[in-house]
């Protein structure tokens, strides 16, 4: 049997046994969190979420780039579709984590990371790659400096350690901006 069988499988049981067609399309916990695509450092895993409470983003290095922020744009859209408002009452957790895989390519492939941060190979060189708790603090600057995101989030920054399964607050949370809108 090969994986993709194993996939069918869990689904049968998942749509058998967790499956709850009562779920909203927008987070019960109203929580986003940017993350890495590593396997080892799935949110979902890695805080017990139950199935609708967070979102959850998901890139190389789990960086703020053009798409993670196109992507909330549209998650606003969505919200706001939906009667609802992103922002004051919601959390925003950007989620680094250490011996993360972004560090080979910025040995490796620095120009193809570059263009994925949507930065300058120059630019590149202080954005704190090797170290997470340094890059996490620039992403969630980055946030609070955006003008395009609703204020009234609850922003912070995690740093996860692959070795002991231990999450540490580098960023406490606190309002993206204080003129939260």
């Amino acid at each position: 049997m090969d994986f993709l069988d194993t996939l069918h499988q869990r689904n049968q049981a998942f749509a058998a046994d967790g499956f709850s067609s009562g779920l909203k399309m927008l987070p019960s916990q109203k929580t986003i969190i940017i993350g890495c695509v590593d396997p080892r450092v799935d949110p979902v895993d890695i805080f017990k979420l139950l199935p609708g409470e967070a979102v959850v983003i998901r890139n190389v290095g789990g960086r703020l780039n053009a798409a993670t922020l196109e992507t909330m744009a549209i998650l606003r859209t969505v919200a706001e579709a939906a009667g609802q408002q992103l922002g004051t009452g919601w959390n925003l957790v950007v989620l680094h984590h250490n011996d993360c895989g972004i560090i080979g390519c910025y040995h490796h492939a620095p120009d193809l990371l570059s263009r994925h941060l949507g930065v300058s190979r120059t630019a590149l060189d202080g954005m704190a790659i090797a170290d997470p708790d340094a890059a996490v603090a620039l992403d969630v600057a980055a946030l609070k400096a955006n003008p395009e995101l609703p204020g009234g989030f609850m922003v912070s920054g995690l740093v996860y350690d692959v070795r002991t399964g231990l999450v540490k607050t580098v960023v406490p949370a606190g309002l993206l901006r204080e003129n939260a809108d």
